[in-house]
């Protein structure tokens, strides 16, 4: 998953910093809502089978600027979150992926390229809004919650990444790293052990001032 959003990375900065190194940087706050893709996952115990879930984010964010190549930016957003892994019991095959949806408070460090791209990197906190897993395959479907007291309700990390606007648009990129071990008691510790939420994010939004 990082290997792609590393190299996306290189390509946005070549095309976009040349155009914007020259350019007076903002002042003035930037606020503005997003949303996108959420690539996700958990390394799981004795799971070698895993894929990414795949799921969103969507969120407002404002950006306060300390000086003129330097900013704060506060996020609140929804993000969906976990992993998806193949079971094989005794030949019967199908998947089963955990869900995991956060409220996230992201605090960016944001350091400006010009008006139209940011580096960005920062803390993030979010808060275990539920926890489900769906099953699917040859022993059937199913859909069902999981006891939130098997989690830890509250999550942090660092995160960092990559804005580019065009006008009041905005593509972003980003990739975040949570440092809390998601499982807590139960099921979910024997399962996922010291396991750590990971996710890569691409942004669509839109500034409103």
């Amino acid at each position: 998953m990082k290997n792609p959003i590393v190299k996306l990375l290189v390509v946005m900065v070549l095309l976009g910093g040349l155009s914007t190194l020259r350019a007076t940087a903002q002042t003035t706050p930037r606020t503005g809502i997003k949303g996108g893709l959420n690539a996700s996952t958990l390394y799981l115990n004795n799971v070698d089978d895993r894929n990414e879930r795949i799921g969103f984010h969507v969120g407002v964010f404002t950006q306060v600027p300390v000086s003129s190549f330097f900013a704060i930016q506060p996020e609140l957003q929804y993000s969906t979150k976990g992993v998806s892994a193949n079971y094989n019991l005794l030949g019967a095959t199908g998947r089963n992926t955990f869900k995991l949806n956060y409220i996230e408070l992201p605090v960016l460090a944001t350091f400006k390229l010009g008006n139209s791209v940011d580096l960005q990197a920062g803390p993030y906190a979010s808060y275990l809004l539920n926890s489900k897993v769906t099953t699917e395959g040859d022993l059937g479907s199913d859909y069902r919650s999981i006891n939130r007291d098997n989690f830890n309700a509250f999550d942090y990390g660092v995160a960092g990444g990559l804005n580019i606007y065009f006008g009041a648009a905005m593509l972003g990129l980003r990739y975040g790293q949570g440092l809390q071990p998601v499982a807590n008691d139960g099921a979910a510790r024997a399962l996922m052990g010291k396991a750590k939420n990971a996710v890569g994010q691409v942004s669509l939004g839109f500034t409103i001032r």
